[in-house]
């Protein structure tokens, strides 16, 4: 099998469960040593213990991610752990929906820390590693509810349970075109990669309803992977989603172990008009003179 990743370092938050442990497996079928970031727990134990049985190499790095000590002390931890960080994956996070008029102001301070603050602080945090070994990776995992709402006005966007969520992907996607730019020149990739729709989650499952047309975590993963390997001048500053960049590129879906190549499906047309194809249709929107 190919790997991609040998030799590198991956750290990726949120890794014990759901879309961050689907993205830990895939990066790990790569050759990648994977650091996992979580709250302590049976799931992070489980999670590391799975990874190993492939042959992988797993190290847990129990983290709490509202918890600024604990959050400084990451970049220093992968260090002496692994020697380092050359792939970084903010994943984490834990989201409140509520009528807008109802959220709490703990809940607003929660999602702005984990889905901007904590990503801006990693970045921060593991960019003098990369820079020192010639390269690196950041992927942020973001949201399609970061595009502004469609027109007219779907009963779910006048319903504002999403809005502080989407202001703090929104900000996150403006962080990974910035930070693409400032780092072009020091080979750090830098990279969005959202879900075209939904993928059933342990956390996820609550917030959806039983008939609503969800994705496989496989697509979301292989497009992950496909942000941490080229090199910057080739592949930086992409709002990636995940069926709509593989259908559009032409690039393969592997099962999570990387043995299986799973079928092209075309994206969700549906879920919002303006989703960018190959991920960078929105960037160079954004710089169109006024």
């Amino acid at each position: 099998m190919p790997e991609l990743l040998r030799g590198k370092t991956a750290l990726v938050t949120g890794a014990s469960r759901g879309i961050g442990l689907a993205i830990a497996r895939r990066l790990a079928a790569e050759g990648a040593t994977i650091l996992l970031v979580a709250r302590p727990s049976d799931a992070l134990d489980a999670a590391v213990r799975g990874i190993a049985a492939t042959g992988a190499r797993a190290i847990p790095l129990a983290t709490d991610l509202g918890d600024d000590r604990q959050v400084a002390m990451l970049a220093q931890r992968a260090e002496r752990e692994a020697g380092g960080v050359d792939i970084l994956v903010n994943n984490g996070g834990a989201a409140t929906y509520a009528p807008f008029a109802q959220l709490p102001a703990a809940a607003v301070d929660r999602m702005l820390r984990l889905y901007l603050r904590v990503p801006i602080l990693l970045s921060q945090a593991v960019l003098p590693m990369m820079i020192a070994r010639g390269a690196g990776w950041i992927v942020h995992i973001g949201s399609i509810t970061a595009l502004p709402p469609i027109r007219p006005y779907t009963d779910a966007s006048q319903a504002g349970a999403d809005i502080v969520y989407a202001a703090a992907k929104a900000g996150l996607l403006r962080f990974t075109l910035g930070l693409a730019a400032a780092t072009l020149a020091d080979d750090v990739a830098v990279n969005m990669v959202s879900p075209s729709t939904a993928i059933r989650t342990p956390g996820a499952d609550a917030l959806l309803p039983e008939t609503y047309p969800t994705e496989r975590v496989e697509y979301l993963a292989e497009t992950v992977l496909a942000m941490c390997h080229r090199p910057a001048c080739e592949r930086t500053g992409l709002t990636a989603f995940s069926m709509h960049y593989p259908w559009a590129t032409g690039l393969p879906v592997h099962s999570l172990d990387g043995r299986e190549r799973l079928p092209a499906v075309e994206p969700p047309r549906w879920r919002h008009p303006g989703t960018p194809e190959t991920g960078d249709e929105l960037s160079a929107r954004i710089a169109e003179p006024a």
